[in-house]
């Protein structure tokens, strides 16, 4: 039977452009959370790799792999090595022509669990996702692992509540959320501390409204034209944060999380049960006409 308490750790690394040494520093880091107790290690966004969407470079599809291919092989071979579950972040290269942004949850003997392929990709100045990501087709998933129910979306999913709805009502004690955000450095001063502010705002809300563990884990350093801002963290069900790492030191973030908290939680806090599931349907729109009639609306 699955333990109720059980330590996670958020691996928070600098990458540069040597491949083979991102991997072996996650590598090891997985082994150093191992050894510290922890029962579940996430590593960051992409993190075999410096980030590949600031600019569109037909060369970075190049950093893609199959899955299961040889980095996803050697995260796999950490995870039996160790006796810890794994959620590694990956390039998929599921096709000619066809890749995603995916998360893959390994368990302690090294086996796949499943994946999930980032649903929410963003357009953005240094953020250009959509040259290189096909939107997921998995849907909002949760995985049983032998540490308790995880669910995992990826950064931009951070932002859209459905994404961490869609991912608790699936039974996941806690949501992982392996990402790459940072301050572009001519709005740092004046907007960084509210963006950063906001990324973790939105994260707790999801953590108080669905009664789950919610853990981001960033990239940290500069590269290009992004200067990560690290600051992972872990919220409890009730929006609390329980430990959150620097702004710009790597760090391995190590965090005991007692699961029997969601059941507490969503008892005294029943917004599960309250919800109005019958007249939820206008969300599967783009935009509700406010001046349509409400039965006109429903079809």
């Amino acid at each position: 039977m699955t333990s109720p308490h059980t330590s996670v750790a958020l691996v928070q690394m600098r990458c540069g452009g040597s491949t083979q040494r991102n991997i072996d520093s996650a590598v090891e880091r997985i082994a150093a959370a191992a050894t510290q107790g922890a029962d579940v290690v996430c590593l960051q966004e992409l993190f075999a790799s410096t980030y590949p969407c600031q600019e569109e470079d037909i060369r970075r599809f190049d950093d893609a792999e199959p899955i299961p291919g040889p980095t996803s092989q050697r995260i796999a071979e950490a995870a039996r090595e160790h006796e810890v579950v794994v959620v590694g972040s990956f390039f998929e290269r599921r096709a000619k022509g066809l890749y995603h942004n995916t998360a893959v949850v390994f368990e302690r003997d090294g086996s796949c669990l499943g994946m999930y392929r980032k649903m929410h990709i963003p357009d953005d100045p240094n953020y250009y996702e959509k040259f290189y990501f096909a939107p997921g087709d998995l849907g909002f998933r949760s995985f049983q692992t032998s540490a308790g129910c995880i669910g995992v979306c990826i950064c931009w999913d951070q932002w859209f509540p459905e994404a961490a709805r869609l991912t608790a009502l699936q039974g996941a004690d806690i949501i992982f959320y392996p990402s790459a955000i940072g301050w572009s450095p001519q709005e740092k001063q004046e907007f960084g501390e509210t963006q950063w502010s906001a990324w973790e705002t939105v994260m707790r809300g999801h953590a108080i409204a669905n009664g789950v563990y919610v853990a981001a884990v960033n990239r940290v350093g500069v590269e290009q034209q992004i200067e990560f801002w690290g600051a992972s963290f872990v919220a409890d069900p009730n929006g609390q944060i329980t430990g959150r790492a620097a702004h710009d030191q790597e760090q391995t973030l190590i965090i005991p999380c007692d699961f029997k908290q969601v059941d507490v939680v969503r008892t005294h806090w029943p917004f599960l049960r309250d919800r109005r599931i019958d007249a939820y349907g206008q969300l599967s729109q783009r935009f509700i006409d406010p001046t349509a009639d409400a039965t006109d609306a429903r079809k």
